[in-house]
């Protein structure tokens, strides 16, 4: 089975206490879910078009499992304390086998 990832890039972030709330809860149901943080902040680099915003990385053991936290009340207590607080996109991707 392959595993899963959240990519999520932060286009813009306008109210830093709601983002704060979103992590708050966000942590605990996306570690609690199984996913595992590879990755979070600013890139090092850019390149090819590439944009300097904060891009997190999570990794499922499958897609099942990523579409089930993101899916969870506790996650999405998490994206209602967030509501407008950033723009966000959020990608989940199969990994290959």
């Amino acid at each position: 089975m392959a595993k899963a990832y959240w990519v999520s890039a932060y286009r813009a972030i306008s109210d830093t206490d709601k983002l704060a709330a979103y992590a708050k809860l966000a942590g605990p149901a996306i570690t609690g879910g199984g996913g595992r943080f590879l990755a979070r902040g600013l890139p090092a680099k850019v390149y090819e078009y590439g944009l300097a915003q904060r891009t997190v990385v999570v990794e499922f053991d499958s897609l099942a499992h990523a579409t089930a936290v993101h899916d969870s009340p506790e996650y999405q207590a998490a994206l209602a304390a967030l509501g407008d607080g950033a723009e966000r996109d959020l990608r989940i991707i199969e990994g290959i086998e």
